[in-house]
């Protein structure tokens, strides 16, 4: 589960740098850190909302600045 969620942080930080808007954070962090960790952060943070999701019993919704993107 831990190399797919790293996988795919990978593919979303993959996106920025061809010029797909992401949050600030996700900007910053890629350039205060190494790539791979940068991957890393980002795959702990939606772990992290797929955890909350499943104790909560919700349902995600896209913060609004990201469904503008």
């Amino acid at each position: 589960m831990r190399t797919l969620l790293i996988v795919g942080a990978t593919s979303i930080l993959k996106q920025a740098r061809r010029g797909v808007k992401l949050p600030g954070w996700v900007i910053s962090l890629m350039a205060r850190r190494p790539y791979k960790v940068a991957a890393v952060a980002l795959a702990n943070k939606i772990a992290r909302t797929i955890w909350a999701l499943l104790v909560k019993g919700g349902t995600y919704q896209a913060p609004a600045t990201m469904a503008r993107a």
